[in-house]
This record gives structure tokens, C-alpha cells and sequence, in this order.
């Protein structure tokens, strides 16, 4: 029974979760790999989701919190800054064969890794994900207030970004 739940729980949520962490990570392996990590402590904690918010909200949260965790490993490993390594995973777009995006998309991809992570997650969970700043609150555990601020903030960057660019 619960092996049978947990199959309908991936079969609804993963590709949601893949495109989240991907627009974190911004390389289709990583994002394979940090899914795989997201989905066996959903499984080995799923005990312990109290309802307390949606179930998708918490998995969100799961794998937001693995996909920063895998960010700044890595960020160590290859001895580079945060800021230095959003500069890496972006110019490995351009050369990465499951990107479909035009100049356009990549110009708007340049624009967001130029934003502090926080402004990144708020501005991706809203433009991509669409998601409701309700949910978003949710899951990076802040206000509404605090997110429409951040994301507005996050917009007006972008658009200067890609103004000057």
C-alpha cells in the first residue's frame, strides 16, 4: 500500500519537482541526481509530514533545500564562490544539449543568476512555476509581503539586466 502511494506521489509531482530544481541547478544530471536525493527523504520522511502545509509545498521544500545544499557543495568542491558558480552553470547552458531555449531565454538566464539565490527561487517559482506567492510563502517558510517585495525587486533587476545587455 504504501510502495503503491508513494509510486502515484512521483508519478504526479516529479516532473513538476525536476523543472523546479533545474531552474536551481541549471544542469539536467544534477537536477536527475538531486530529484533522486528529493524523492528517498520524501519516502523516509513522509512519516513525519504533519499537515501542517500541502504535501506538494513540503516536497518543494524538500527539494529546494537539497538542490541548495547540492549548489554549495559543489560551489566547495570546485573552490568557487556562489556568484562564480551561477556564472559556470550558466555559460554550461549554452553547450548543454537538453536546453531548448533561443538567445532570448539565455539572455533571461544570465539576467536571473546575477540575483542574490533567495531572489532567484522567488523570481523562478513565480515566472516559471507560477505559483502563488501563498505557496511560494510556504515553502521558503516567509510572508507574502516579503516575497511580492523580493520579487518585484528581482523583475526590476532582470529588466535593467536586460536593457543593458
Amino acid at each position: 500500500m504504501r510502495h503503491e502511494a508513494f509510486k502515484e506521489l512521483v508519478s504526479c509531482y516529479k516532473e513538476r519537482l525536476y523543472w523546479h530544481i533545474r531552474n536551481l541547478t541549471k544542469d539536467h544530471d544534477d537536477t536527475d541526481d538531486i530529484l533522486q536525493n528529493t524523492f528517498i527523504k520524501v519516502y523516509k520522511n513522509i512519516d513525519k509530514f504533519n499537515g501542517d502545509s500541502l504535501l506538494y509545498s513540503w516536497m518543494y521544500r524538500i527539494a529546494t533545500n537539497e538542490a541548495l545544499t547540492f549548489l554549495t557543495q559543489k560551489a566547495k568542491r570546485l573552490q568557487l564562490t556562489s556568484e562564480e558558480l551561477q556564472n559556470k552553470l550558466i555559460e554550461n547552458i549554452e553547450s548543454d544539449v537538453y536546453f531548448e531555449g533561443d538567445q532570448i531565454q539565455l539572455k533571461l538566464q544570465k539576467a536571473i543568476a546575477t540575483l542574490p539565490q533567495k531572489q532567484q527561487q522567488v523570481f523562478n517559482m513565480k515566472y516559471f512555476e507560477e505559483l502563488k506567492y501563498r505557496e511560494i510563502a510556504e515553502i521558503l517558510g516567509t510572508s507574502e509581503g516579503a516575497l511580492k517585495a523580493s520579487y518585484h525587486i528581482a523583475a526590476k533587476k532582470i529588466k535593467d539586466y536586460l536593457k543593458g545587455n
